[in-house]
C-alpha cells in the first residue's frame, strides 16, 4: 500500500508540473485502484514534460529510466525513506525486439501513450485535483463489466512484452474479472513464449500471485492457459499423472488464511510434489536463501502434524520451538482439508502451541559436551549421538535434572 502522504505529494508534484505549463495526470495502477476503491499500491505521474524538464523543476530527482522517460521524484520523509513518485513522460514505444521492452521511444501525447500499455485498466489517467478520468481505452466500462481486456491487439500487446501473460493472469484473479475472450485466446497460444523472460521476473508474479488471497485463481487460469508448464512445470507434469493434483493444489489454496506469504502458499502448492523437486524450483526461480530455506523446512515436515501430539515430545517439541511452526501449522491443515480430511491434527497442535511457552518448548539442554569430557568420554561422533540422545529422553520427560542425565550418559557409554 502506500504510504501515508504519498498521494498528497504525487498531487503537488502534478501541480508544479502544471504551473509549469506541462500536462501532467496521475497514470496507470493507480488510477486503476481509485476507481475500484482500493488503496493504491503508489502512485505515478504521466507528463509532457520530458526527462530534462521535470529534473530542471525537482531538485530532488533520480534518472531511474531516462531513455525512458521516467524520472523518480524524491519527496519528505515517509516510513521508509523519502517519498516517491515516479514520473513517466508521454511516449510511444519503438520494436520490441526481446521480448521484454522496447528498443526505442518517442515521446508523444496522452492518448498515444495509452495505446502502448497493457491492458484497459491500467491505461487511464486522472486530473487528482478534480478526480477526472481521463480514458482512451474504454478502461471504465472494462471495469463495470469485470473484464480484463488487452489493449488493442492482444496478439501485438504479447508479443512486445511476454511477461504480460503472467500479468493478465494476476490482474485477472485479484481484481475478480474475466478474461476477454480474445486476449484469453493470445494467452494460450503465446504461452510457451513465456521461456524468454527471465526467472527472477517469473518469480516476482509468482510471489505477487501467492501473497494474495485469490491465489487459488491466480493458479488455476495458470493451468488452465497453459502457462503453469512454464512457472512450475514439475506441478504441471505431476498432473499430467494424477487428476486429481491440481484441484487438490485450489482446495488447498483456498483454506489457507488470506494473509498466507509466498513460502507457506508455494507449500501448500507443491504439497504433493517429491521434495527433491524443490531443490530444482528453488534454483530455477531463483528465489531468496530465506525463501528457499522456509520452503524446504515446510516441505520436510509437512505430515509431521498429522496426528497433532501423537508423536514423542522430542519430535514436536522442536517443532513447536521453530520459527515457522505458525506456517507449517497452516500447511498442514490446508493439506488435510484438501484431501477431504479434517484437521483434528494441526488444530490440537495448535492449541498444545498455545497452551506453553518457549522455555516450555525448548528448556535448556541438561548436558552439554564439556559434561560428557569430564565423565571421560573423548570429542566425537559418539559424543555428539550421545547428547542427542540425552537431549531427547529430556523433551519427553524421562530425565528432569543434570544428575539424572549424567548417569543416563554413563549408561548408554557403557560406563
Amino acid at each position: 500500500m502506500a504510504e501515508p502522504g504519498e498521494r498528497a505529494f504525487a498531487t503537488e508534484v502534478v501541480a508544479r508540473l502544471a504551473k509549469a505549463g506541462h500536462e501532467a495526470l496521475f497514470a496507470g495502477g493507480c488510477v486503476r485502484d481509485e476507481i475500484l476503491g482500493l488503496e493504491p499500491d503508489d502512485y505515478d505521474v504521466a507528463s509532457s514534460a520530458t526527462p530534462d524538464q521535470v529534473r530542471g523543476l525537482f531538485r530532488r530527482s533520480v534518472a531511474v529510466g531516462a531513455s525512458f522517460g521516467v524520472i523518480e521524484v524524491l519527496g519528505p520523509p515517509g516510513r521508509k525513506g523519502p517519498l516517491k513518485v515516479q514520473v513517466a513522460t508521454f511516449r510511444t514505444d519503438g520494436n520490441y525486439a526481446d521480448g521484454r521492452r522496447p528498443s526505442s521511444v518517442t515521446f508523444g501525447t496522452a492518448r498515444e501513450d495509452a495505446l502502448r500499455r497493457d491492458f484497459t485498466i491500467n491505461g487511464m489517467f486522472m486530473a487528482p485535483a478534480t478526480g477526472e478520468v481521463l480514458d482512451y481505452v474504454g478502461g471504465r466500462a472494462d471495469i463495470q463489466a469485470g473484464l480484463l481486456r488487452a489493449i488493442g491487439d492482444p496478439e501485438k500487446r504479447f508479443e512486445e512484452d511476454r511477461l504480460r501473460l503472467v500479468r493478465a493472469v494476476r490482474m485477472t484473479a485479484r481484481f475478480s474479472m474475466v478474461l476477454e475472450k480474445a486476449t484469453a485466446a493470445a494467452i494460450s497460444r503465446h504461452a510457451s513464449a513465456l521461456t524468454v523472460v527471465s526467472a527472477e521476473r517469473i518469480a516476482d508474479e509468482l510471489r505477487k500471485m501467492l501473497r494474495h488471497p485469490k491465489r487459488a485463481r491466480a493458479m488455476a487460469l495458470l493451468a488452465e492457459h497453459g502457462l503453469l508448464r512454464v512457472v512450475l512445470p514439475e506441478l504441471a507434469e505431476q498432473a499430467q499423472e494424477d487428476p486429481e493434483c491440481l484441484p487438490r493444489v485450489f482446495r488447498g489454496l483456498e483454506a489457507l488464511p488470506s494473509w498466507a506469504g509466498f513460502e507457506i502458499s508455494l507449500a501448500t502448492t507443491l504439497m504433493g510434489a517429491d521434495p527433491s523437486l524443490t531443490h530444482n524450483i528453488s534454483r530455477r526461480l531463483k528465489i531468496s536463501n530465506e525463501e528457499r530455506d522456509q520452503l524446504h523446512w515446510l516441505l520436510a515436515h509437512a505430515t509431521a502434524l498429522d496426528t497433532g501430539c501423537a508423536p514423542p515430545r522430542h519430535i514436536l517439541f522442536p517443532l513447536f520451538a521453530h520459527p515457522w511452526v505458525d506456517g507449517l501449522i497452516h500447511c498442514a491443515r490446508a493439506r488435510l482439508i484438501a484431501s477431504g480430511q479434517t484437521p483434528d491434527g494441526p488444530d490440537q497442535a495448535r492449541h498444545m502451541l498455545e497452551s506453553g511457552d518457549a522455555d516450555f518448548f525448548n528448556p535448556r539442554p541438561l548436558l552439554d559436551g564439556a559434561d560428557l569430557q569430564q565423565i571421560g568420554l573423548v570429542p566425537g561422533p559418539q559424543l555428539g549421538q550421545l547428547l542427542r540422545r540425552v537431549r531427547d529422553e529430556q523433551l519427553d520427560g524421562l530425565l528432569l535434572d543434570k544428575g539424572a542425565a549424567l548417569d543416563r550418559a554413563r549408561e548408554l557409554a557403557g560406563k
